[in-house]
């Protein structure tokens, strides 16, 4: 039996109820995913209906385990809307090794976890996920992403990554990550990790200096817009882009209230937080150093006049620092950063924004969306919004629980993500009992149906077939994606594996993925699959060709070790003949046909 054939009939057998040809059936299942995405919310919940279907079993009463449950749950009951079934154990694992470690399960591990009669076993997976290495490996990437350690940061890179990683393996706390990152200076490349953040923000001015010092390579002015954008966005989900070159008013009605009462000259005083910082291109070997950048605080202050390659011309006004959410300016005799940082970490809006941000990244979306978007004009119900704007976050009550929760333990990253995931608002199945309504999606009544990332495919195809590979990360080889220090840097076909599905050279925002019908085709033909379910090298089906006699356990332990899952019954009629025909081939092609299965790259 050929490779699709084994892929309409086998996994996906409802389609296969209808005589069509295979490869139309590779087309109708994988059609969801091509949808390019217009609202978050309405296209999450889509797909999940799509992908997940219809649950098997009604669901019943679920336990309050924590105050998310309250939240959730209980806004539900208020409402009177229905909710998912609790997910069974093979769907909760699989879940919980991707959102955690950015892997699958070896099927031993998963076997051993099913196997359990521990009520506790989830949460005590939870814990041993979250505090496992590959934790660190997938949110250090994570955070890359987010921080935009790419090219930009030069030789300074490999130590931003260690200093990542080792920020999340000891659980330091989020607001000292965020004071360094808004505070540190010194030369980036070999000193002060967190420098890197601002220093990545250069705008070159001109290839070479007329001053005699040099000073006049980069527009200071425009460096210091460019950062002040960015951790906005990142670290109080704010985006101060428009008002960055005009006033709110007049601009911003139809796209952020609470923005449009503010002036340019706001942003001018926020920016004045670095008005005295400035970055000083190195010079070595007698040239320029492009990426290399020393730190400093030697500025004589934010011109609001300055000339602007990115922006609209600069008329003036006060740079005197102000925190733009309180009005609040720094100490005297106080560094200006250091208040910054203080200032930002110490408001609700920072833990608001971290909250969110991880909740979205395990939940399918933000209870505010977009993420780096607050509308804090509309953020309170009980101050509601004039007609015909409406309260932004779908549960701000929930968010301001999780953002307090998150300030009294410490603003620990580690404590947030278990608090999160031990909830059953998070262990609810993607399947749905009875008809779903668009209008359900806002009180998280199904756990939502998200795409994998590039590195968590192509990391979960590594497990799946027992096939690690050996990439350059600095100065060491890794097996796994997630451990990379710098993807752009990926030679051959797994460059062009990540780039086609999803992964971006760390120099913009990250964005979510958008999926084309390249990413199918080019799964079923690249080598890091073809190559992969081999039966040669020790690979999972060499293994299992070799060890396993039963052909009803080979067909199993290869549904565990690729959609960590037994086949149904269904599957099990297509599997096993085409398996004992050719034991060998069988195997190789119902491996490929499950890693090409739209359920392999999904996490329910």
């Amino acid at each position: 039996m050929s490779r699709t054939a084994i892929l309409a009939l086998c996994v996906y057998p409802v389609l296969a109820q209808q005589p069509e040809h295979p490869q139309d059936a590779v087309d109708r299942a994988h059609r969801p995913i091509f949808q390019p995405e217009a609202d978050r919310k309405k296209a999450v919940a889509a797909l999940t209906a799509e992908a997940a279907g219809k649950a098997a079993t009604k669901a019943g009463p679920v336990a309050m385990k924590s105050y998310i449950d309250e939240h959730v749950f209980g806004r539900m009951r208020r409402d009177k809307v229905p909710h998912a079934p609790l997910s069974g154990d093979e769907e909760f694992a699989r879940r919980v090794w991707l959102d955690a470690a950015g892997r699958i399960p070896e099927p031993g591990e998963l076997r051993e976890f099913l196997a359990s009669n521990d009520p506790a076993k989830r949460d005590k997976l939870i814990d041993k996920l979250v505090d496992s290495p590959a934790f660190v490996d997938k949110w250090t990437y994570y955070f890359e992403d987010l921080f935009r350690a790419g090219s930009r940061m030069g030789h300074g890179l490999n130590l931003f990554h260690y200093w990542v990683r080792e920020w999340i393996r000891l659980d330091r706390p989020y607001n000292e990550v965020a004071t360094d990152l808004l505070a540190q200076g010194g030369k980036t490349s070999f000193s002060f990790p967190g420098g890197l953040y601002f220093a990545r923000d250069f705008v070159k001015a001109k290839d070479d200096p007329d001053a005699p010092d040099g000073m006049d390579l980069l527009n200071v002015s425009d460096t210091v817009d460019e950062f002040t954008v960015t951790y906005s966005k990142v670290l109080l989900g704010l985006n101060l882009a428009c008002i960055s070159c005009h006033d709110g008013k007049g601009h911003l009605e139809k796209v952020n209230l609470y923005l449009t009462g503010k002036k340019r000259e706001d942003f001018y005083r926020q920016a004045g937080f670095y008005g005295k910082t400035r970055q000083v291109m190195n010079w070595e070997n007698g040239g320029q150093a492009n990426t290399e950048y020393t730190v400093d605080d030697e500025a004589p202050g934010y011109d609001t006049k300055a000339e602007s390659i990115l922006r609209v011309m600069r008329l003036g006004g006060d740079s005197k620092p102000r925190f733009i959410l309180t009005g609040e300016a720094p100490r005297p005799g106080l560094h200006e950063r250091d208040e910054l940082a203080r200032l930002l970490t110490g408001h609700i809006q920072f833990s608001r924004a971290f909250a969110n941000r991880i909740w979205a990244e395990l939940m399918g979306f933000g209870i505010v969306e977009t993420v780096d978007d607050f509308d804090l004009s509309r953020y309170d119900p009980k101050n509601p919004p004039p007609a015909p704007w409406t309260v932004q976050p779908s549960n701000p009550a929930l968010l301001d629980a999780m953002a307090a929760d998150f300030q009294k333990s410490n603003y620990s990253f580690r404590k947030l993500a278990k608090r999160i995931m031990k909830s059953n608002a998070y262990a609810l199945s993607s399947r749905f009992d009875g008809e779903w309504k668009d209008s359900y999606a806002n009180y998280y009544s199904r756990k939502f149906v998200r795409p994998l990332t590039a590195p968590e495919l192509h990391d979960a195809i590594t497990v799946a077939t027992a096939r690690p590979a050996s990439y350059a990360s600095g100065d060491q080889k890794v097996p796994m994606v997630h451990q990379m220090s710098e993807p752009s840097k990926a030679a051959g076909e797994l460059a062009g594996f990540l780039k086609i599905f999803g992964q971006q050279g760390r120099d913009q925002m990250p964005k979510r993925i958008t999926f084309t019908s390249m990413q199918a085709m080019v799964l079923m033909q690249t080598n890091v699959v073809n190559d992969g379910v081999l039966s040669l090298k020790d690979s999972r089906v060499d293994r299992l060709v070799k060890e396993t006699s039963s052909t009803e356990a080979l067909v199993e332990e290869l549904y565990l070790s690729t959609l960590s899952r037994r086949p149904s019954a269904a599957e099990r009629q297509v599997a096993l003949p085409a398996v004992e025909k050719d034991r060998r081939r069988g195997a190789e092609n119902l491996q490929w046909a499950l890693i090409n299965s739209p359920e392999f790259v999904f996490n329910y």
